[in-house]
C-alpha cells in the first residue's frame, strides 16, 4: 500500500472519490485550510506493471540513446578537466569544443558566440542582467511580453526595484503578441527587448522576424528565449536580427542540466559570476563536459531528423484536437492550431480542476502536465492565460500535451480514451 498527499486548488467536496478501481481510490480532507488528496493504492504491483504513456515533452524529453552513448566516455574513462594541458584535459576541451561547433552550426551561428551554462533560466539571467550590467548598469526602459517563461519574467520584475522600468507588453486573445505593439511600446529610452520565440504553455509562435527588423532598426538589443522552439523551428539569429538566443538541452533529447547562450560578435555582455577564465570568461567554473558533449550530439541529431519529427508531432497533436477537442463544449482550445510548435496543444476542461484532473490521469497511466504554476502546494492560475484574457471558469482547468519523437498514434488514442473517462467522471457524467 502506498500513501500519495497533494494539495489541489480548495473548493472540492470532501469525501468525494475521483477515480474508483480495485487497485486505488482518491479522497479529499482539510490540513492548514487547504484541500488535500490521498490517493490510496491498494496493489502496488500494478501501478509498476501498468503501461504508461508520456506526453510531458516540453517539460524534459527522454534522453537519446545516441546521446548516451557519446557522454559515457566523460563518465567514466575520459575524466580530464578541460583546463589541463595534458592529454587528459586536451581529450575533455576536444569534447567540449566539438559540441559547441554542433551546436552553433545547428543555428547558423560561430562557435566562438555561444556560452555554455547550466540551461535555459542560467542563459536567460546571464543574457538579461550581463547585458544590462556591461552596457546600462544605470537604469533604462525594458520591453517584453506578459507571457514570457518565469526566468525572464520575473528577472524583468526584480530589476524594477533597481532602478529600470519595465513595460509588459500585452498580447492578442491567441497569446500571440504583435510587431505593433511592441513598437508602441518602445521609447527613446528602451535599450533591451526579451521576446520568446515560442510559448512554453501554448506553444504560440511569436513574430520573432518582425521584431528582430523592429530592434535593428532602433538600434536596441534584442533577446529571444528559444528553448522550447528550438526543437522545431529552423533558426539564424544572424538573419533574423537576434543579438543574444537562449537554447538548452532537454527539449531535445540531450541531458538535462545544460543550456547554451549565443551573443551576437561585439556585443558586449558581463559575467554574472567570478572565477576562472571557462566560456570566454562569462561563465565562470569547470564545463560540465559530459552533459555539453551530449548536448552537441543531440543538437546534431536534431538538425538532421528536425523535418521528420515536426510531420510526426503535427500528426499526433492534430489528433488530439480532432478527436477530443473539436466540436466538444466541455474542452476549450487554449490558442490556436496555426502559428503554433507542432508538439504541444493546451485546453481547459470545463468545470474539472487542472491539478485533480493530472492526478486522475496519472493514476491511470497518462503523464500531461496543466498550464499553471504550483508552488508550495497551491495551484495558481496561468499568467499566461490570464494575459490572453481567458474566461475565469477555464483559467484553472488547463491541460498541456505535449508529444515528442518517441509517442505513436496507438499511444495517443489510448490518451484520448483516458482523458475522456477521467473527464467524464470528475464532471459526475454518466458513461
Amino acid at each position: 500500500m502506498m500513501l500519495v498527499v497533494g494539495f489541489p486548488q480548495a473548493g472540492r467536496p470532501l469525501g468525494r472519490p475521483l477515480l474508483a478501481t480495485s487497485h486505488q481510490q482518491l479522497t479529499y480532507g482539510i490540513i492548514n485550510n487547504r484541500l488535500f488528496f490521498i490517493a490510496i493504492l491498494s496493489t502496488l504491483e500494478s501501478k509498476s506493471s501498468m503501461k504508461r504513456i508520456y506526453l510531458d515533452n516540453a517539460a524534459a524529453t527522454p534522453m537519446d540513446p545516441r546521446v548516451l552513448d557519446v557522454m559515457m566516455p566523460y563518465l567514466t574513462t575520459a575524466y580530464g578537466n578541460p583546463s589541463s594541458l595534458h592529454y587528459f584535459g586536451q581529450q575533455a576541451r576536444s569534447a567540449v569544443q566539438t559540441a559547441r561547433s554542433q551546436v552553433a552550426h545547428c543555428l547558423g551561428v560561430k562557435g566562438e558566440d555561444l556560452v555554455f551554462t547550466s540551461g535555459g533560466t542560467e542563459a536567460d539571467n546571464l543574457a538579461i542582467l550581463g547585458f544590462l550590467r556591461a552596457n546600462y548598469p544605470h537604469g533604462g526602459h525594458l520591453v517584453t511580453t506578459a507571457v514570457e517563461h518565469h526566468a525572464v519574467l520575473r528577472t524583468f520584475q526584480a530589476l524594477e526595484g533597481k532602478g529600470y522600468d519595465v513595460t509588459y507588453v500585452p498580447v492578442e486573445a491567441d497569446g500571440r503578441v504583435t510587431a505593433d505593439a511592441v513598437a508602441q511600446a518602445l521609447r527613446d529610452d528602451t535599450v533591451l527587448i526579451s521576446v520568446m520565440y515560442a510559448n512554453n504553455e501554448t506553444g504560440m509562435v511569436q513574430p520573432i522576424d518582425a521584431i528582430g527588423a523592429l530592434a535593428r532598426q532602433k538600434g536596441i538589443a534584442f533577446h529571444v528565449d528559444a528553448v522550447q522552439a528550438f526543437g522545431y523551428v529552423p533558426i539564424r539569429p544572424l538573419e533574423q536580427g537576434i543579438d543574444m538566443l537562449t537554447v538548452c538541452s532537454h527539449k531535445i533529447y540531450g541531458p538535462k542540466g545544460v543550456g547554451a547562450l549565443y551573443i551576437r560578435h561585439g556585443l558586449q555582455v558581463a559575467a554574472e559570476a567570478y572565477g576562472g577564465p571557462q566560456e570566454h570568461r562569462l561563465r565562470a567554473g569547470t564545463e560540465n563536459v559530459a552533459a555539453i558533449a551530449g548536448f552537441g550530439k543531440a543538437a546534431e541529431l536534431l538538425e538532421a531528423e528536425r523535418d521528420d519529427r515536426v510531420r510526426a508531432a503535427r500528426r499526433l497533436t492534430d489528433a488530439v484536437h480532432d478527436r477530443l477537442i473539436k466540436g466538444d463544449a466541455r474542452f476549450h482550445l487554449n490558442g490556436r492550431r496555426n502559428d503554433v510548435l507542432p508538439n504541444i496543444i493546451d485546453f481547459s476542461v470545463d468545470g474539472v480542476d487542472s491539478a485533480i484532473l493530472l492526478i486522475a490521469l496519472d493514476l491511470q497511466g497518462l503523464a500531461v502536465s496543466a498550464g499553471s504554476a504550483c508552488e508550495a502546494g497551491a495551484v495558481e492560475a496561468s499568467h499566461v492565460l490570464r494575459a490572453m484574457g481567458v474566461e475565469d471558469k477555464w483559467l484553472r482547468s488547463s491541460i498541456r500535451l505535449s508529444v515528442g519523437k518517441e509517442n505513436t498514434l496507438d499511444e495517443i488514442e489510448a490518451a484520448i480514451a483516458i482523458i475522456g473517462d477521467a473527464v467524464r467522471k470528475s464532471r459526475g457524467e454518466s458513461l
